[in-house]
């Protein structure tokens, strides 16, 4: 399968799109120099080859996948595609055009720089979404809990369990400013909606009051003879500060997404 070096894949976006990119390479025996999103803009001066989604060309991908690499390769492959990763379609082509070669074998073969790269954006998304297990902060308005956040990776997936687990009876909405997306859940049901632009209402009284408490709780507990600035910032990263209620923050006012729900 020779490169192309002046060639490059433009699909839709989608995961399925991406694994239509996949089938297409290797049906025309070719290795694009990089696959982009249609969605994002893009100026070049080579030759685009425009990949059209087809459901069932997608499937045959990625049952392909588990069937040769391993069963827990095609979550690898569907994790990778969330990260933050520069050009992570053709990483994620290079991987499993080593992976058809080596099969399951390709999750140990880390010397690869297709292997290494994917592994360590992986561990990224992880540590990334752990991290937002903990400093994701809900406010309540018109009923409803709300929280902001912005991430470096796609992790509203991999945070969706966690809070519908944690609060099943509960209505939330978990804004993504970085990629334009929210997880709305109502009991029993949730879903990832683009979202370009959300406002919400200024906090009311006992919000106010209750983010007052909060912010009163993180200070008395602190002792001082031990602050530690640079210590707090290893393990609450200064980038998460700005969605955190227990620092002060001047409040930006929303619509309750829910309103008419």
């Amino acid at each position: 399968m020779p490169d192309r070096p002046n060639l490059i894949y433009r699909y839709d976006g989608s995961f399925d799109g991406l694994l239509c990119c996949v089938f297409e390479s290797y049906a025309a025996k070719e290795m694009p120099m990089d696959i982009v999103s249609a969605a994002l803009p893009q100026t070049t001066l080579f030759p685009v080859k425009d990949i059209l989604s087809d459901p069932r060309k997608a499937k045959r991908v990625e049952q392909s996948i588990p069937e040769k690499l391993g069963d827990e390769m095609l979550e690898f492959v569907q994790h990778a595609f969330l990260t933050c990763l520069p050009q992570k379609e053709r990483h994620i082509l290079l991987f499993l055009r080593l992976g058809y070669r080596l099969g399951p074998a390709v999750r140990n073969h880390l010397s690869d720089p297709a292997v290494d790269i994917l592994q360590k954006a992986v561990r990224h998304l992880g540590n990334e979404s752990h991290l937002l297990k903990g400093f994701i902060r809900f406010s309540s308005f018109g009923g409803a809990m709300i929280a902001e956040i912005e991430p470096k990776n796609i992790v509203l997936p991999l945070l969706s369990w966690h809070f519908r687990s944690r609060y099943p009876e509960e209505r939330f909405l978990i804004l993504d400013k970085t990629h334009g997306m929210a997880l709305v859940y109502r009991p029993h049901t949730a879903r990832i909606v683009p979202v370009e632009e959300l406002t919400l209402p200024e906090p009311d009284e006992t919000e106010q009051t209750m983010r007052t408490l909060w912010k009163e709780y993180y200070d008395t507990i602190e002792i001082k003879g031990r602050h530690n600035p640079r210590c707090r910032m290893g393990h609450m990263p200064k980038r998460y500060w700005g969605n955190l209620t227990e620092f002060d923050h001047s409040p930006t006012g929303l619509q309750n997404p829910f309103s008419g729900a």
